[in-house]
């Protein structure tokens, strides 16, 4: 699959910052691609799946993620999705993030975003639509990161595991029991997951339901549904999970 020809044109303009508007349809997925710029990829409808060689996010609507430049991603659409985007480019403000991480979005940044699309290009940096775009890079430098990322390990063996429990996050294999098909001591996998992914082994699992539950909520999944089938013992269990994670119960996220 290809990317639309003025989605490649418009991450080349020659301005520091510039924003377009792009709907997809479910399951639509771009291909592995790259941008000159950074990039700040946000959603007011549908949940984005991210994924590079280092990692996976989930983007539900009213959050973004940070792309910073140069990196190889692909993009699965969950839902028919509204992406407002954002290229910055490296230049353009100092301390811009150097690493994937999902973004809250706040209410004054959202309309910042939407007022960008609107932008002609080229604009001049002492003009209204100039002052617009440097209120946009500072607001961006204030928002909050989410924990919504699931670090990819680099050890065959964790590689091997992480996949099985992406396939299927309901499976409730204990760590003695993947060390005992894996043939490695419990305590080396325990070590290892910390020290590739930053999380142990039962966080990186929750994440991954996580990112699950988010995509089957997005689609209009029931929470009783979505609870048992990520193997949890009942929606209470799930419900009380999903709001440490997040602030606010599963039914009413997507509001």
């Amino acid at each position: 699959m290809q990317l639309p020809p003025r989605y490649l044109a418009y991450d080349r303009r020659d301005v520091p910052v510039i924003a377009m508007a792009i709907d997809y349809a479910d399951g639509h997925v771009t291909p592995p691609h790259s941008h000159p710029n950074a990039q700040l990829i946000h959603t007011v409808q549908g949940v984005l799946v991210v994924g590079t060689a280092h990692g996976q996010w989930v983007v539900p609507p009213t959050r973004g993620l940070w792309m910073p430049a140069g990196t190889s991603h692909w993009v699965r659409m969950v839902g028919d999705v509204r992406m407002r985007t954002v290229f910055i480019r490296c230049d353009a403000a100092p301390d811009l993030p150097d690493s994937c991480r999902v973004l809250g979005i706040s209410g004054l940044l959202r309309e910042l975003i939407l007022a960008a699309i609107d932008v002609r290009i080229p604009y001049l940096s002492d003009s209204r639509d100039g002052r617009l775009m440097r209120l946009l890079l500072d607001e961006l430098r204030e928002i909050p990161t989410l924990p919504l990322q699931l670090t990819l390990p680099s050890d065959p063996a964790l590689q091997q595991l992480c996949a099985a429990l992406v396939a299927s996050p309901d499976d409730a294999t204990t760590l003695a029991q993947w060390a005992a098909r894996l043939a490695l001591d419990p305590r080396t996998i325990a070590r290892r997951f910390v020290r590739e992914t930053g999380m142990t082994f039962g966080q990186w699992r929750q994440q991954a339901r996580l990112q699950a539950a988010l995509e089957a909520l997005a689609t209009g999944s029931k929470v009783v549904d979505v609870a048992l089938g990520l193997g949890y013992d009942s929606p209470s269990a799930f419900t009380a999970m999903f709001k440490r994670q997040f602030g606010v119960a599963p039914s009413v996220f997507f509001r």
